[in-house]
């Protein structure tokens, strides 16, 4: 299971550039990823092996928070409010909502959200002048190719024919988002 797009070639440079914001915007990410980890948890605390994997989840992501926290206190930066994600406010619309359905497509546009993620996080890490923050931004995109597996490996877990089937769906949606939606200075 992969994305089925690359990034467009002026992310990274706007990135770069106004990386103030990128790293604002990347915060917020983080919250939120550790949020939607508690969120799964709490739904489908009965899916065998899914409770233990978001609690770690949801530590792992808030220690990724405090660290991009600290990256704003070094530059002065305030956290302010949330701008939204255009990008997971659209996958997240795919999500169906019988039970068992809402369970395997929760768990796939995570996986594309994190496998977006690391991609990005990679190229900062590749991009970005500041040692520390090549650094950084390096093993946090190690971290997020993980989590992009662990909710591929759950929703296969939980129904494989279906999950590889929408797996394939969803990617197709999210690489049209990709293709469309404006270049922000934003992690999506």
């Amino acid at each position: 299971m992969e994305l089925l797009s690359e990034t467009p070639a002026g992310w990274v440079r706007l990135a770069v550039e106004r990386f103030d914001e990128v790293v604002v915007d990347h915060a917020h990410c983080e919250k939120k990823a550790a949020a939607q980890a508690l969120s799964m948890l709490a739904a489908f605390p009965d899916v065998p092996g899914l409770a233990r994997a978001m609690a770690r989840l949801a530590r792992e992501e808030a220690g990724h928070l405090s660290q991009v926290l600290r990256v704003l206190d070094q530059r002065g930066l305030s956290l302010g409010p949330d701008r939204g994600d255009p990008y997971a406010q659209a996958l997240q619309q795919c999500v169906r909502h019988p039970r068992t359905e809402r369970l395997v497509d929760r768990l796939l546009v995570s996986a594309l959200i994190e496998m977006r993620s690391r991609e990005r996080l990679a190229l900062l890490a590749q991009h970005l002048p500041d040692p520390e923050l090549r650094a950084m931004y390096g093993r946090m995109a190690a971290a997020e190719a993980g989590h992009g597996e662990l909710f591929c490996k759950l929703a296969l877990k939980v129904a494989r024919e279906e999950a590889t089937r929408r797996f394939a769906e969803l990617a197709a949606e999210e690489a049209r988002l990709v293709r469309t939606m404006p270049v922000r200075a934003a992690i999506h």
